[in-house]
């Protein structure tokens, strides 16, 4: 055998598992805002694009209000299972439990849905959220719904005002908090939200993609 066969072999399969694109949700940065809906739940959370630190990002405004933004888009979490995006709060919403209905607010999250289809019962979510007071790196079950896992990415106003980014396994997630091995999901949501708690916040959001890595 030439001994090249087996170095090109190797650069093939390399080249192989990392051949998947990125696949960029929120273009925010390119002031797009196709193919996202918004959803409410209690009245409107302000959404809008704007500049800030010199780029073009998604401002959420929420006044006692609960809508968020959501993309349908099937993905391969085989192919690009890491998800990406860069986000501030101006700040939380001070003391709360987030683990009961009357906390369950947030300055920001983003997260990822597995659809039920008509089996409703059988969706599954993880939440990425900015907490008020939740420690950083805790989970647990959404107050509402235990089909929804929370994890605390960010917790607090020490980091209140300054931009931070994100790189998440989202199949890790889903087994972390629900127990499954998912290799596709349906969708990506955002939502600042303060219905609950009647108080204000203001986020914003920078790109949101999938990567291979």
């Amino acid at each position: 055998m030439n001994p090249a066969v087996p170095v090109m072999l190797a650069l093939i399969v390399a080249l192989g598992v990392s051949a998947a694109e990125p696949v960029r949700l929120g273009e925010f940065s390119e002031a797009k805002l196709d193919g996202w809906t918004e959803k409410h739940f209690a009245g409107t959370t302000e959404y809008v694009l704007t500049e800030d630190a010199g780029r073009r990002v998604l401002r959420a405004v929420s006044r006692a209000s609960a809508s968020g933004l959501y993309k349908h888009r099937r993905i391969d979490l085989d192919e690009t299972p890491y998800l990406h995006w860069s986000w501030k709060v101006e700040k939380t919403l001070g003391r709360l439990d987030e683990t009961t209905k009357a906390g369950d607010d947030y300055p920001a999250r983003v997260y990822v849905i597995v659809s039920g289809g008509l089996f409703f019962w059988q969706t599954r979510v993880v939440n990425y959220v900015w907490a008020s007071n939740q420690p950083q790196g805790e989970t647990w079950s959404n107050a509402y719904t235990a089909n929804a896992g929370m994890i605390a990415l960010r917790s607090g106003d020490a980091q209140a005002g300054i931009w931070l980014s994100e790189r998440r396994n989202v199949r890790e997630d889903f087994r972390r908090v629900h127990g499954l091995d998912v290799r596709y999901v349906d969708a990506v949501a955002l939502m600042t939200d303060t219905d609950n708690t009647g108080k204000s916040a203001t986020a914003y959001y920078g790109d949101i993609y999938f990567s291979p890595n």
